[in-house]
């Protein structure tokens, strides 16, 4: 009895409601696959259940690659995202340790003011930085995207490794700076390792904005073959009034395959960064 009672007891208060919150995260992308599968005659067809595909066709995946620049879009979403990344990465990881570790007068108050950077909407900034790309020739370039794409990713990484940077001891360094360690070499010989499950939450996180991003890569590099999968898909699959469903839900199945490869590579690492400390003492 105490054996079935744990066990409903289980089932309805863990269970359950873990099926149901997998179902309303899946289903997004559920219901692109089974549209991506559809015939447009059959995908329009209000009289059909819209969760059976009755024929499949992979018509809508060959028009993506034959008829588009769907691989030129992945491309140059992939060189911008990876180095807007690392670019991020380095100045946070600079950021958060020097307000993570460091004291000094108005530490917190940095803390809190690159917290609200974060806050600032790409709709007010793009505006004064079109006449920073305008002045240095960028337009339709990857660096136009690389150097913009930190202005949102750095504050929330740096803020979010900086308190990641305060869960490590400081005794940890105290001693390799007795040893006669530099602060550089302490950062990156004893803090840096420690912190990695961090550093890698906010690549993940980074990675995940600059993919998804659709304002900047529109406006600084949204025309002939160097757009980025979010502007390609609704500049070539909507003309007008005229959505191109199947194609458009292919569209969004494939571009999201880098981001999900990305989160079960590193999923472990990046549910410590977001929960836990990397030491405690």
């Amino acid at each position: 009895m105490v054996g079935s009672n744990t066990l409903r007891h289980r089932l309805l208060r863990l269970y359950l409601p873990l099926l149901g919150y997998g179902v309303f995260l899946l289903f997004p992308f559920a219901w692109m696959l089974i549209v991506s599968f559809k015939p447009d005659t059959e995908a329009l067809d209000t009289s059909r259940n819209p969760f059976l595909v009755a024929s499949v066709t992979l018509d809508h995946y060959i028009y993506l690659f034959e008829e588009t620049d769907f691989l030129r879009w992945v491309w140059n979403t992939a060189v911008v995202t990876t180095a807007a990344t690392a670019l991020s990465l380095f100045c946070s990881v600079l950021i958060g340790y020097a307000l993570g570790r460091l004291r000094f007068r108005g530490g917190n108050i940095l803390g809190v003011a690159v917290f609200l950077a974060y806050l600032v909407p790409p709709t007010l900034l793009f505006i004064p930085l079109s006449q920073v790309i305008s002045r240095f020739n960028l337009y339709n370039k990857y660096w136009a995207l690389i150097f913009t794409y930190p202005t949102f990713l750095i504050p929330f990484a740096g803020w979010q490794l900086m308190g990641y940077f305060r869960t490590i001891p400081i005794e940890l360094e105290q001693a390799a700076l007795v040893d006669g360690a530099t602060r550089l070499q302490a950062m990156w010989r004893i803090i840096l390792p420690l912190a990695l499950p961090g550093v890698l939450s906010a690549g993940i996180f980074c990675f995940t904005l600059g993919w998804n991003e659709f304002l900047y890569a529109l406006v600084f590099m949204g025309t002939g073959d160097m757009k980025t999968v979010p502007v390609g898909a609704v500049s070539d699959l909507i003309r007008a009034d005229v959505y191109q469903w199947g194609s458009l839900m292919a569209a969004g199945i494939l571009g999201s395959v880098p981001v999900a490869i990305a989160y079960s590579f590193f999923v472990d690492h990046y549910i410590s960064g977001l929960t836990a400390g990397a030491t405690k003492g």
